[in-house]
């Protein structure tokens, strides 16, 4: 689940940060770069692990600033496929269920991956069923979640097209005038995203199986 990668990164030591100690300095500005940020393959960072070497220190001509080349270790999220975790159910809805790590939120399970037989009721409340031997067994988040990693996924980041009204003919843009705007709202872009599995014994509400 968690990784040391080595990476070696050419960076400016602002002049007001100069009276730190430089080790000291140097790690405040990798954590503001690199902490809580994804990696594309290598995953979340959780922690500078510690600093190999630094190099360098020149000041270019007009740039008040230090630069260095740091060779350093960081602790990575990055789990593997296969991988079973325990997880706290955020938020489902009648596709799939959405589950937290408390400091990584974008773990998905499809419906499709649910145990089978299963299904979605909304009353009296919204609830995923587990049906099996004629019982019925919530997932309500009530308990923690124990899933199987299926997929990693580092999505690129989308480029926002907008669409100029003046390209549009005349009279569609008459009409898109007097025509209510479309909910056009899709949930945040996740750099790093996780689909996770119950389909299997074990998997699930920890309360399943005990």
């Amino acid at each position: 689940m968690f990784y040391l990668s080595e990476i070696e990164h050419t960076m400016r030591l602002p002049p007001h940060l100069l009276d730190l100690h430089l080790h000291d300095a140097i790690k405040g500005e990798i954590e503001g770069l690199f902490l809580d940020k994804v990696i594309a393959n290598l995953g979340l960072c959780v922690s500078v692990y510690d600093i190999r070497s630094i190099d360098g220190g020149f000041i270019f001509a007009g740039d008040g600033a230090s630069t260095y080349t740091v060779r350093f270790r960081l602790i990575m999220f990055r789990p593997f496929v296969g991988e079973v975790i325990v997880a706290k159910l955020k938020e489902f809805d009648a596709h799939s269920l959405r589950l937290s790590l408390g400091f990584f939120d974008d773990i998905y399970v499809p419906a499709h991956l649910l145990p089978h037989p299963h299904r979605f009721v909304t009353d009296p409340e919204k609830k995923w069923l587990w049906e099996y031997e004629g019982e019925s067994y919530p997932i309500d988040g009530v308990d923690e979640i124990r899933f199987r990693v299926q997929s990693i996924n580092y999505p690129s980041i989308p480029v926002e097209q907008e669409i100029l009204s003046n390209a549009l003919p005349v009279e569609q843009n008459k009409q898109s005038q007097h025509t209510p705007p479309k909910n056009t709202q899709s949930k945040p872009f996740a750099p790093m995203v996780v689909t996770g599995s119950l389909d299997a014994d074990g998997l699930g509400p920890i309360s399943w199986w005990v």
